[in-house]
């Protein structure tokens, strides 16, 4: 399948990939990953869907760049590649931090374009000094990733080596297959992955969730480490929302027979 580029500023291209044909189905990778992270959904729902994977800003193969290294740009990125592909009635799927972006599209654009969301584990408001909130983790814990990890290619290969092994993943991961998912993570420079991960930390998305989730059919798929706290939470704001948990952080990559099949079902219905 042959990637291909669209320019969403002056200078500044995105990749992605386009296949299939049917229903459209849009995923966006989480933070510093890329199209590769979805090569299991790729291959199987272009047999039935038009299946679009895009590297955002910074990410992958598209532009590297010191600018709009945060999800109101991406959100505005993503506004731009479905309307140069004239793509309607999406099925848009963020997972991580690319929920930001979907989320922030929403905000932007309402519903224009979209048939449907789905929010792969992703609380809408990463810090919170509740302790009952679904956040990314304490205060100190994101200080010390920010401040110490970050600011280094070694940092940033040490904390997405940890991150994988301890969140991401469940099994015991191979040698090869552990070094594939971290050189994806190293295709954005620390400098620009500092400013993504802040970008992140500080969002607050939790109206734009609340509101997708009563203007949109939307499915929310969590981990099973948070389970209980994110269950809690999403329902609470978000009640109309499908709820299904599933297997570590990247639970799509791991499980994926399960995890594609919870999606077709949820697209078909």
């Amino acid at each position: 399948m042959a990637g291909k580029y669209i320019e969403v500023d002056p200078g500044i291209e995105l990749f992605f990939e386009d296949t299939g044909k049917g229903d459209p189905i849009v995923f966006i990778p989480g933070f510093t990953f890329t199209t590769e992270s979805f090569e299991k959904q790729v291959s199987y729902f272009s047999k039935t869907n038009r299946v679009i994977v895009i590297d955002p800003r910074s990410h992958g193969k598209s532009t590297k760049t010191i600018h709009g290294n945060d999800y109101v740009t991406h959100g505005t990125d993503l506004a731009k590649v479905l309307k140069e592909l004239d793509v309607q009635d999406v099925n848009l799927v963020g997972w991580s931090f690319g929920c930001l972006t979907a989320w922030e599209y929403f905000k932007q654009n309402g519903t224009e374009r979209l048939k449907s969301m789905v929010l792969i584990d992703m609380p809408p408001k990463s810090l919170s000094v509740h302790v009952d909130d679904w956040v990314e983790g304490a205060l100190d814990d994101i200080a010390g990733i920010y401040n110490n990890s970050l600011r280094s290619p070694q940092g940033q290969r040490e904390f997405i080596t940890a991150y994988i092994t301890g969140v991401m993943i469940q099994r015991e991961l191979s040698e090869d297959e552990l070094t594939i998912l971290v050189e994806q993570s190293m295709n954005t420079p620390y400098y620009i992955a500092g400013n993504l991960f802040a970008s992140g930390m500080f969002s607050d998305y939790r109206e734009a969730a609340k509101q997708a989730s009563e203007q949109l059919p939307t499915l929310t798929v969590v981990a099973e480490h948070w389970a209980e706290t994110a269950a809690r939470f999403t329902k609470e704001l978000s009640p109309k929302t499908q709820l299904e948990v599933l297997g570590g952080h990247m639970m799509f990559w791991e499980h994926h027979e399960k995890f594609n099949q919870i999606l077709e079902d949820f697209i078909k219905n």
